[in-house]
Protein backbone atom coordinates (compact mmCIF):
# COMPACT_ATOMS: atom_id res chain seq x y z
CA UNK A 1 0.00 0.00 0.00
CA UNK A 2 2.65 2.46 0.88
CA UNK A 3 4.04 1.48 -2.94
CA UNK A 4 0.81 2.39 -4.16
CA UNK A 5 0.52 5.65 -2.18
CA UNK A 6 3.76 6.83 -3.70
CA UNK A 7 3.17 5.51 -6.72
CA UNK A 8 -0.17 7.87 -6.37
CA UNK A 9 1.61 10.92 -5.09
CA UNK A 10 4.42 10.53 -7.75
CA UNK A 11 1.31 9.94 -10.32
CA UNK A 12 -0.71 13.33 -9.03
CA UNK A 13 2.38 15.06 -8.93
CA UNK A 14 3.36 14.47 -12.73
CA UNK A 15 0.22 15.00 -14.00
CA UNK A 16 -0.39 18.37 -12.01
CA UNK A 17 3.05 19.60 -13.40
CA UNK A 18 1.81 18.69 -16.74
CA UNK A 19 -1.53 20.48 -16.59
CA UNK A 20 0.19 23.34 -15.45
CA UNK A 21 2.98 23.37 -17.96
CA UNK A 22 -0.29 23.04 -20.51
CA UNK A 23 -1.85 25.77 -18.13
CA UNK A 24 1.25 28.24 -18.85
CA UNK A 25 -0.10 31.34 -20.21
CA UNK A 26 0.44 35.20 -20.82
CA UNK A 27 -1.16 37.82 -21.64
CA UNK A 28 0.16 40.49 -24.64
CA UNK A 29 0.03 44.11 -25.22
CA UNK A 30 0.88 47.15 -27.07
CA UNK A 31 1.83 50.27 -26.75
CA UNK A 32 3.33 53.28 -27.44
CA UNK A 33 6.53 55.46 -27.02
CA UNK A 34 8.64 57.77 -28.82
CA UNK A 35 12.34 59.07 -29.73
CA UNK A 36 14.44 61.30 -31.31
CA UNK A 37 16.35 61.73 -34.19
CA UNK A 38 18.43 64.85 -35.62
CA UNK A 39 19.29 66.15 -38.61
CA UNK A 40 22.71 67.81 -38.86
CA UNK A 41 23.83 70.67 -40.31
CA UNK A 42 26.47 71.55 -42.93
CA UNK A 43 29.17 74.30 -43.13
CA UNK A 44 29.69 76.41 -46.04
CA UNK A 45 31.65 75.63 -48.45
CA UNK A 46 34.57 77.66 -50.38
CA UNK A 47 34.57 78.51 -54.22
CA UNK A 48 38.37 78.80 -54.89
CA UNK A 49 39.61 80.73 -58.26
CA UNK A 50 42.64 78.59 -59.78
CA UNK A 51 42.39 80.38 -63.14
CA UNK A 52 44.11 83.27 -63.62
CA UNK A 53 42.54 86.62 -65.11
CA UNK A 54 44.94 89.15 -66.53
CA UNK A 55 45.51 91.33 -69.26
CA UNK A 56 42.11 92.52 -69.00
CA UNK A 57 42.03 96.20 -70.54
CA UNK A 58 39.06 98.75 -71.60
CA UNK A 59 36.77 97.20 -74.06
CA UNK A 60 39.17 94.17 -74.45
CA UNK A 61 37.97 90.29 -74.13
CA UNK A 62 36.28 88.51 -71.57
CA UNK A 63 38.89 85.77 -69.95
CA UNK A 64 37.29 82.68 -68.00
CA UNK A 65 36.97 82.10 -64.39
CA UNK A 66 37.32 78.59 -63.18
CA UNK A 67 38.25 76.77 -59.96
CA UNK A 68 37.60 74.72 -57.57
CA UNK A 69 36.00 74.20 -53.56
CA UNK A 70 36.86 73.66 -50.28
CA UNK A 71 33.74 71.48 -48.20
CA UNK A 72 34.73 71.42 -44.73
CA UNK A 73 32.13 69.27 -44.24
CA UNK A 74 31.93 65.29 -43.61
CA UNK A 75 30.08 64.55 -46.88
CA UNK A 76 28.87 65.83 -50.43
CA UNK A 77 26.81 68.80 -51.05
CA UNK A 78 24.48 70.02 -53.79
CA UNK A 79 25.42 73.36 -55.25
CA UNK A 80 22.37 74.86 -57.79
CA UNK A 81 25.24 77.61 -59.64
CA UNK A 82 28.35 80.03 -58.26
CA UNK A 83 27.44 83.70 -58.50
CA UNK A 84 30.49 86.46 -58.82
CA UNK A 85 30.73 89.93 -58.31
CA UNK A 86 33.56 92.46 -58.27
CA UNK A 87 34.40 93.28 -54.68
CA UNK A 88 33.80 97.05 -54.12
CA UNK A 89 36.97 98.81 -55.42
CA UNK A 90 38.22 102.35 -55.30
CA UNK A 91 41.21 103.24 -56.65
CA UNK A 92 43.06 106.95 -57.58
CA UNK A 93 46.35 107.01 -58.08
CA UNK A 94 45.68 110.28 -60.48
CA UNK A 95 42.81 112.67 -58.74
CA UNK A 96 42.64 114.59 -61.92
CA UNK A 97 41.28 110.96 -63.68
CA UNK A 98 37.50 109.45 -62.49
CA UNK A 99 38.57 106.22 -60.06
CA UNK A 100 38.52 102.93 -61.35
CA UNK A 101 35.66 101.26 -59.64
CA UNK A 102 33.82 97.67 -59.81
CA UNK A 103 31.70 99.38 -62.33
CA UNK A 104 34.16 99.21 -64.67
CA UNK A 105 34.08 95.52 -65.11
CA UNK A 106 31.66 92.93 -65.18
CA UNK A 107 31.32 89.60 -64.81
CA UNK A 108 29.36 87.05 -67.39
CA UNK A 109 28.17 83.52 -67.90
CA UNK A 110 26.84 81.28 -66.00
CA UNK A 111 28.04 78.21 -63.72
CA UNK A 112 26.06 74.89 -63.81
CA UNK A 113 25.11 72.70 -60.47
CA UNK A 114 27.68 70.51 -59.12
CA UNK A 115 27.67 68.16 -56.45
CA UNK A 116 30.96 69.04 -54.45
CA UNK A 117 32.74 66.11 -52.73
CA UNK A 118 34.16 66.73 -48.75
CA UNK A 119 37.53 68.13 -49.04
CA UNK A 120 40.12 70.76 -50.10
CA UNK A 121 40.60 71.76 -53.12
CA UNK A 122 37.76 69.45 -54.83
CA UNK A 123 35.30 69.43 -57.47
CA UNK A 124 35.52 72.08 -60.68
CA UNK A 125 33.46 75.02 -62.01
CA UNK A 126 33.51 77.24 -64.88
CA UNK A 127 31.44 79.03 -67.05
CA UNK A 128 32.09 82.48 -65.38
CA UNK A 129 33.48 85.36 -66.88
CA UNK A 130 35.56 88.88 -65.87
CA UNK A 131 36.04 91.74 -68.51
CA UNK A 132 36.94 95.73 -68.47
CA UNK A 133 34.03 97.89 -69.86
CA UNK A 134 34.69 100.72 -72.10
CA UNK A 135 33.29 103.26 -70.65
CA UNK A 136 34.32 106.10 -72.98
CA UNK A 137 36.01 107.97 -70.47
CA UNK A 138 39.87 108.00 -68.95
CA UNK A 139 40.39 104.64 -67.20
CA UNK A 140 44.02 105.00 -66.42
CA UNK A 141 43.68 104.77 -62.62
CA UNK A 142 42.80 101.35 -63.51
CA UNK A 143 45.96 100.64 -65.15
CA UNK A 144 48.10 97.69 -63.05
CA UNK A 145 45.05 97.49 -60.60
CA UNK A 146 44.21 94.02 -59.04
CA UNK A 147 40.43 93.14 -58.68
CA UNK A 148 38.66 90.67 -55.85
CA UNK A 149 36.14 88.96 -57.04
CA UNK A 150 33.66 87.61 -54.16
CA UNK A 151 32.03 84.12 -55.18
CA UNK A 152 28.96 82.62 -53.95
CA UNK A 153 28.11 79.00 -54.15
CA UNK A 154 24.30 78.67 -54.68
CA UNK A 155 22.28 75.92 -52.69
Amino acid sequence: MKGRIRFLAFTVTAVALVVGGLAYAYWTQGGTGSGSATNGTTSAITVNQTSTATGLYPGGPAVTLSGSFTNPNAHSVSISSITAAVHTLNSQTDSGKPACTAADFAIGGSSGASVVPAGTGVGSWTGLTVRMLDNSLNQDNCKNVSITIDYTANP
